[in-house]
């Protein structure tokens, strides 16, 4: 018996010449629709650049060294989301540290001759966001690049941030403080990922197709697991300048395993929205390249779903930790695709969704006699690259159970900000929010000085 979970918001595949095919007239109106995705995406981060990293300093861990494991999910997060452990609670915000600093150093400024590049040294990030005394250590800096053309007979008619191909997405840093690496029980690798901010990746986001992996990334076993197209390309693509992704991460991790193969080790991979979908592919590639590798554990923050069955079969298998933190207001979270849920005694769905807060049951349909297809139907579905898989354990949030929030909108529900207070004020199923909330939420239109989050 399956049931098919339809999505909100579902887009077409798409590429840039479908988009901007057409008479010259309808350009001004693409470009348009650019510039205003990124005039919202300069103000909703311009407070983000100016917010103190003191709205964290409540949030501070105790000692995890004797239960570090249980909150990279070694157990799969048995018994610490509903209600929500406390710290699991401040290792999620933790990494959403990481996440924002990500955020922080992009250079959002389209003017500028150094737009979509990292505005500070890697010896200089932490400490300029906030985080100089985490004790993490920036070792590398991370790469994207799109593999979508702007078409030639577009020519010289589209300034220059629309056909920028590769972009600073990311980092790796090390926890090198020895206090530190005590309290956490093991040495802590991270690498965060921004989301979505230049134009072409948009266009990335909507090649929403799945497409097969490629042979340096398929399993040795006679199975081929698909990703949703985009983000692949992101993961893979290079330029003359810019190594892919992929191997940058690789040869990185190489090293950091071999330099540090006589202690605890910890591989965290966080990011939010695009960020999460390129967490998810990373730590796919790492488990599936370094056979003996530490345990791997992804922290996401509202992120569309990444690839089908057959991928996430493969993650489980490679013992991939992946804990999605999810708005269920948040759109982005219900696409690309639709998802076939089998609801069977398959060994394979060890990894099933944990729904806590609000249950959405108009997110699950059932179709067809006793809830289920025939085998022909479901496979005619299957083969039209659109069925993907939920992937990993899911924390479900919801900002209408907010009393800041309220009924926000897409951008709000969306916002990195948004979730990291949910994650905060959560505490089970049976009672989704504090009563007394010990913060609010940062001023979101920026017209007035940041207020300072208040602790009781």
């Amino acid at each position: 018996m399956f049931s098919v979970r339809l999505a909100i918001g579902m887009v077409k595949p798409c590429t840039i010449n479908n988009i901007m095919k057409g008479s010259m007239q309808q350009l001004p109106t693409a470009l348009e629709s650019c510039q205003t995705t990124k005039v919202n995406m300069k103000a909703s981060f311009n407070a983000l650049k100016n917010t103190s990293m003191e709205c964290f300093d409540g949030i501070q861990c105790g000692k995890l060294r004797d239960k570090w494991l249980e909150c990279q999910g070694i157990k799969n997060w048995e018994g610490l989301l509903d209600p929500l452990d406390d710290d699991l609670r401040n290792e999620i915000l933790r990494y959403g540290q990481f996440v924002e600093v990500a955020y922080r150093c992009f250079d959002f400024d389209t003017s500028s001759p150094t737009y979509a590049t990292c505005n500070y040294s890697k010896d200089q990030m932490m400490a300029e966001c906030g985080l100089g005394t985490t004790g993490y250590r920036v070792s590398r800096n991370l790469h994207a690049t799109c593999s979508v053309q702007v078409p030639r007979w577009v020519g010289g008619k589209v300034p220059n941030w629309i056909s920028k191909k590769s972009s600073w997405v990311g980092y790796v840093a090390v926890c090198d403080d020895k206090e530190e690496i005590a309290r956490l029980g093991r040495r802590d690798v991270v690498i965060a990922y921004r989301g979505t901010a230049t134009c072409l990746e948009w266009f990335e986001n909507l090649r929403a197709t799945l497409a097969c992996l490629p042979d340096d990334m398929a399993p040795a076993e006679d199975c081929h697991p698909m990703v949703q197209s985009g983000f692949l390309s992101l993961y893979t693509s290079s330029t003359e300048t810019h190594r892919s992704l992929q191997d940058s991460v690789k040869e990185e991790i190489e090293k950091l395993l071999e330099k540090y193969s006589d202690e605890p080790l910890s591989i965290t991979i966080t990011g939010h929205s695009l960020g999460a979908a390129l967490a998810t592919l990373t730590a796919y590639d790492i488990t599936n390249t370094f056979k003996h590798a530490p345990l791997v554990t992804v922290v996401s923050f509202g992120g569309p779903r990444v690839g089908d069955r057959t991928f996430r079969q493969q993650l489980e298998k490679n013992g991939t930790k992946v804990l999605r933190i999810v708005n269920s207001d948040d759109v982005i979270t219900k696409v690309p695709g639709f998802v076939i849920d089998y609801n069977n005694n398959n060994n394979n769905n060890n990894n099933n969704n944990i729904e806590v807060a609000r249950n959405e049951e108009a997110d699950d349909v059932e179709v067809g006699p006793a809830g289920g297809f025939p085998s022909w139907i479901q496979k005619r579905v299957e083969d039209t690259q659109w069925v993907y898989a939920e992937i990993g354990k899911e924390l479900r949030l919801s900002s209408k159970d907010c009393p800041n929030l309220g009924k926000g909108d897409i951008v709000t529900c969306h916002d990195l900000k948004t979730y990291l207070h949910l994650v905060n004020n959560f505490v089970g199923s049976n009672c989704p929010i504090r009563a007394t909330a010990n913060r609010v939420l940062m001023n979101r239109k920026n017209v007035v000085e940041e207020k300072q989050l208040l602790f009781r």
